[in-house]
């Protein structure tokens, strides 16, 4: 039976974890629940799964939650967190925790040598190159639960990395696409969180509204496969039912489809290399609507052309520009400035950042840190 903890249960990516850890009680046993917050929600997992111990960001909270729970320990803050990930005895961590807060408790998970289901794409945009060296050095395997990357995973089992041509990274397109430019300045909050396909967390359904999230993959898939960056295209798939495809020398293409549910990815991390049951539908081949695949546009969707920038440019730039997008993006969903000012702001930061070798951790969160006071000024200058 497999041990595993969940950083960022309360999320849809955890839940989903857990779901399928409840669909497979032989195979799998939940040994540490975590989360930033949503205490109630927290309480009701560790009540059904019994844990080993659970942890909670908002120390408020965990005081409240370390009440409920007399019997099971309860770790607190960003330190707790962490401690969670490196010394409960999981064979395997899934790491959902959402943006930069994920990004010292997966660290923590992987320098501890617990094998690595990463949910959390901005770990490896704002620390990519020193992620990739701690997994290195601690022989420990960092599988993806991105539904893309996990379809590029899967169609790369087997294959030699000198024989890949490049990847295409399919997008659902958001909710905005095919509407102008003038349409897009005036979208609402509402509007940007109404995902035609994926049932999504406020701040990942703004980043596919923008078309950052396409970003942000584009940037964790070189970091994950070892890949140049000009060999990561995104293609715009309204459809949703290929999640990325990978183009060999030869010119051969391989796909993978599947179902809009998260428990498939997922599940493929936790079992890897083997796969295990889910009662989920088959994909209706017949039923199937006609598949379209549509080049982006970088003019109204400005995020794609400064991620792939930031990539270009590497060192600290992807952690600036993460960074970046998590304020403006927040801003946004506070309705303190409109849909078209998360790029600028963004483009902002990047305009006065200057790259330093990301050689610690240390380097990285100090950028993350300068980053966003940054992208607030630059913000509230255009209130």
């Amino acid at each position: 039976m497999k041990k595993i903890s969940v950083l960022g249960s309360t999320g849809s990516v955890g839940r989903s974890t857990l779901s399928l850890a409840g669909l497979n009680p032989d195979r799998f046993r939940i040994v540490g629940l975590a989360a930033r917050r949503n205490a109630a929600r927290l309480l009701e997992q560790a009540q059904k799964y019994s844990p080993l111990a659970v942890a909670l960001h908002d120390r408020e909270q965990a005081a409240w939650l370390r009440q409920q729970l007399p019997g099971t320990p309860v770790l607190e803050g960003q330190e707790g967190v962490s401690r969670l990930a490196a010394e409960v005895e999981a064979e395997i961590v899934v790491a959902a925790i959402t943006g930069a807060a994920g990004l010292i408790p997966t660290l923590a998970a992987i320098q501890a040598g617990r094998d690595v289901a990463l949910a959390n794409k901005e770990t490896l945009v704002m620390a990519g190159e020193l992620m990739m060296r701690e997994v290195r050095d601690a022989k420990v395997r960092l599988l993806p639960v991105d539904s893309e990357h996990s379809a590029i995973h899967q169609c790369l089992n087997g294959e030699r990395q000198a024989q890949v041509k490049r990847i295409l990274l399919t997008a659902s397109g958001g909710p905005f696409f095919g509407k102008s430019l003038r349409e897009l300045s005036e979208v609402t909050v509402q509007e940007a969180l109404n995902h035609p396909t994926w049932k999504m967390g406020p701040k990942i359904t703004v980043d596919s509204a923008t078309l950052m999230n396409k970003g942000l993959e584009v940037i964790e898939a070189h970091h994950l496969f070892g890949l140049q960056p000009g060999q990561v295209e995104i293609v715009i798939h309204p459809q949703s039912m290929v999640h990325s495809m990978v183009e060999f020398v030869d010119g051969a293409i391989m796909a993978q489809l599947g179902i809009t549910d998260m428990r498939l990815p997922v599940g493929y991390a936790l079992s890897y290399p083997d796969r295990c049951n889910l009662p989920v539908p088959s994909l209706d081949l017949f039923a199937m609507r006609p598949l379209e695949f549509h080049p982006p546009d970088p003019v109204k969707f400005p995020c794609l052309r400064l991620a792939e920038a930031a990539l270009q440019q590497g060192r600290t730039t992807p952690a600036a520009l993460n960074a970046a997008n998590e304020v403006a993006v927040g801003l946004f969903l506070e309705g303190r400035i409109p849909f078209p000012d998360i790029p600028a702001v963004i483009e902002g930061v990047l305009d006065r950042h200057r790259p330093r070798d990301p050689e610690s951790l240390e380097v990285v969160l100090e950028v993350d840190r300068r980053s966003r006071l940054e992208a607030h000024d630059l913000a509230v200058t255009r209130m």
